[in-house]
């Protein structure tokens, strides 16, 4: 399948006439709120989590991502490097030298910290990405368009983007298990499996308590920091550590303002075409020169069929 310039201009003016003339974004950065009071998060207790990355194949065997054995995660040769988190792993865990004990390393769980006022949904152009009062940030595949704005927005980096996947891509990335908790009552699955006890589930508010009682009665064992209280707003995902987390990899210039915020001045003043129209221009383009492959390789293929015997 071939475009001609005639065709590529219609296009660019259907798109234009219905969001370029005067319409404005509406509430694409939402008003700051305290957060929804009853919702749910996880404590990651840092210095019980010893590694065994259950969570991860946890996580992998709910969501029906490619997974191994769960013997397999015995392996500790993926310490080696520091990992993120990608369209097929939606939690991973990462090795630290421990400063108080060399013999001891310290190991910590990474995932999608469903904060607050996101700032991948502040950033989605279209509402695919929402917080719900639950604590969950959602995404609703059916209406993304690709633009993945959300993964430059992330102050954490997580929305992970499918690129192998050519026809359907989604963005992907933790859900906190928002069907189980929802739905089925139950805890996230990475919670449920860790054998340590190093992940607890509740409600926030009763979370930060157990954090700060934990902070308080084991002086010494851990810094005086529950990091998720405040960072970036709040989040629904909190750490205790007994060593700085500038140390751990985690991001500490990220400051207390949510980042919705931020943008908000920007993002309702702003038409929305001048923002979704190069998405949706890059989406046209990449869906045209896959069908060109595709009529490329049909043709090769016939080619083939022609000249065999």
């Amino acid at each position: 399948m071939s475009i001609n310039r005639r065709a590529f201009l219609k296009a660019i003016g259907a798109i234009g006439s219905t969001s370029l003339i005067g319409r404005h974004s509406k509430a694409i950065a939402q008003e700051h709120f305290p957060g929804y009071p009853d919702r749910f998060g996880v404590l990651h207790d840092i210095p019980l989590c010893t590694g065994c990355r259950k969570c991860e194949w946890a996580c992998k065997d709910q969501n029906k991502l490619p997974n191994k054995p769960i013997e397999t995660y015995d392996d500790k040769s993926v310490f080696e490097k520091k990992r993120r988190t990608d369209a097929e792993s939606y939690t991973v865990v990462n090795r630290y030298p421990n400063p108080k004990d060399k013999e001891k390393p310290i190991y910590v769980k990474f995932q999608c910290n469903h904060c607050d006022e996101p700032a991948c949904a502040s950033a989605c152009l279209v509402k695919a990405l929402k917080k719900t009062p639950e604590g969950a940030v959602t995404y609703n595949k059916d209406v993304c368009i690709g633009c993945r704005y959300c993964m430059t927005a992330c102050p954490f980096y997580v929305p992970a983007y499918e690129y192998h996947n050519a026809l359907t891509p989604e963005v992907r990335k933790c859900t906190l298990c928002y069907e189980r908790i929802t739905k089925e009552g139950e805890i996230p699955a990475c919670v449920k499996i860790c054998p340590t006890q190093a992940l607890t589930f509740g409600k926030r508010s009763e979370l930060i308590k157990v954090a700060r009682e934990k902070i308080r009665s084991k002086p010494g064992e851990y810094i005086d920091h529950i990091y998720g209280k405040h960072e970036v707003g709040g989040t629904c995902w909190l750490y205790i550590s007994g060593v700085p987390f500038e140390q751990l990899g985690f991001p500490t210039d990220v400051g207390t303002k949510p980042y919705p915020e931020l943008t908000k001045g920007f993002l309702t003043m702003v038409p929305a075409g001048v923002v979704i129209l190069p998405a949706l221009l890059g989406g046209f383009y990449m869906f045209t020169k896959h069908r060109e492959q595709m009529t490329k390789d049909e043709a090769t293929t016939s080619e083939k069929k022609e000249t065999q015997p």
